[in-house]
């Protein structure tokens, strides 16, 4: 190709040959345009998706897909399904990484008050305790193995945000699998907010991984736990390059927060969010709004997302998005990394460890724990 202007860069090159071939598909497309061609079934709604397509050398960038949908609540089954069918679109449009919402399996149990009050609680509230834990899954567990072989089937890298059960308590939880079907780890919520504490129990320092992996060091913060400092100072020191924010605020002030951690971290952030209306949820009075419940239509929108990503310059690459629901992607140019802490790297040489420091306690808290008398010392004891 002869390019009209000489001081073009290859950059630039690519860019414009990038858009010519995208311009001739969408030329030769049906008058209804869709980058998506995984066929979704009967009376299910097709998620179209957002694609910044950026352009740069191909062995350092990234297709990464933010999904922004609803759970179908106190329907796990039904819910890994929608999960498996937003994950084949993902990977038809070539994402090598898939970043789900918080809870999206298990589901965010938005407007409920469980009827808690201090000093009191009901038998509806006990009742609708025990549907959430039964939506809840196992780790390891059945849902875990589903989930692990998405993952292979699809060849993609996948975050999901669940709500993991152990015994009778609740933990809000993130899942980590490699394109190759192999279960990770997790990370567990450190600090549920507000009434969340109330429902979910409290992650510890054994569940802040980074994972290096060939597409980059992958982590996870859910929520407003992204404004804690100490857990990001963590994060950053352990190297993390794609830092997944699942959550459930689709305030607009959330893409300030994010654009900060992108820039602080000089790191790509990815936050998913689910987009909701009052429909998705079981209707009232199985389930209750609390405070708001009479107001709402079927069609109200309780959640409005707000997902997006964010280059490790602070520039937005996809999102936010408040329409509804919807597969957000972006190209991943990891060679921004080190253009952003060229001037700026919060744990490296913009760091004062002369003056601060921090301790983190990576060892799990437990509330019991056995010390078991050697096998050899019980005979001695027997024997005397």
């Amino acid at each position: 190709m002869r390019y009209p202007h000489k001081n073009l860069t290859n950059r630039d090159k690519i860019r414009i040959q990038s858009l010519l071939s995208l311009s001739l598909s969408l030329v030769s497309m049906q008058p209804e345009m869709s980058l998506v061609t995984a066929a979704p079934p009967n009376n299910v709604d097709q998620i179209f998706p957002e694609v910044d397509m950026s352009a740069a050398d191909s062995s350092s960038i990234v297709r990464a897909t933010v999904v922004q949908a609803s759970t179908i609540f106190y329907d796990t089954p039904a819910t890994l399904g929608k999960a498996e069918r937003l994950l084949a679109e993902a990977a038809d449009n070539g994402s090598q990484l898939v970043v789900f919402p918080e809870a999206f399996i298990g589901g965010y149990p938005r407007g409920s008050s469980f009827e808690l009050a201090i000093g009191a609680r009901t038998a509806k509230g006990r009742d609708d305790f025990r549907k959430y834990h039964a939506s809840a899954i196992d780790v390891p567990g059945p849902e875990v193995e589903r989930l692990a072989e998405m993952a292979k089937k699809y060849k993609v890298f996948l975050v999901m945000g669940v709500i993991e059960r152990e015994g009778y308590t609740l933990y809000c939880t993130v899942l980590f699998f490699d394109s190759q079907g192999q279960f990770l780890g997790k990370h567990r919520k450190l600090m549920p907010t507000a009434l969340e504490r109330c429902i979910w129990g409290f992650g510890d320092g054994s569940t802040i991984p980074v994972f290096d992996t060939p597409i980059g060091k992958i982590g996870a913060a859910i929520c407003w736990e992204n404004r804690m400092p100490s857990l990001r100072t963590a994060m950053y020191a352990k190297g993390i390059e794609i830092y997944c924010a699942p959550t459930a605020d689709s305030r607009e002030t959330w893409l300030a927060s994010m654009t900060h951690i992108a820039l602080e971290g000089g790191c790509f952030v990815l936050s998913a969010n689910q987009f909701c209306r009052r429909k998705d949820y079981p209707p009232s009075p199985e389930y209750m709004f609390s405070g708001s419940e009479e107001s709402l239509t079927p069609d109200s929108v309780v959640c409005a997302g707000g997902s997006s990503i964010i280059s490790p310059l602070g520039i937005v690459l996809a999102g936010p998005n408040y329409k509804g629901e919807a597969l957000i992607t972006a190209d991943l140019d990891l060679g921004d990394i080190a253009r952003a802490k060229f001037d700026f790297d919060v744990v490296g040489h913009y760091s004062r460890p002369e003056v601060f420091s921090l301790n983190i306690r990576e060892h799990p808290r437990k509330a019991v724990s056995f010390s078991t008398t050697p096998k050899v010392m019980k005979d001695e004891s027997v024997n005397k």
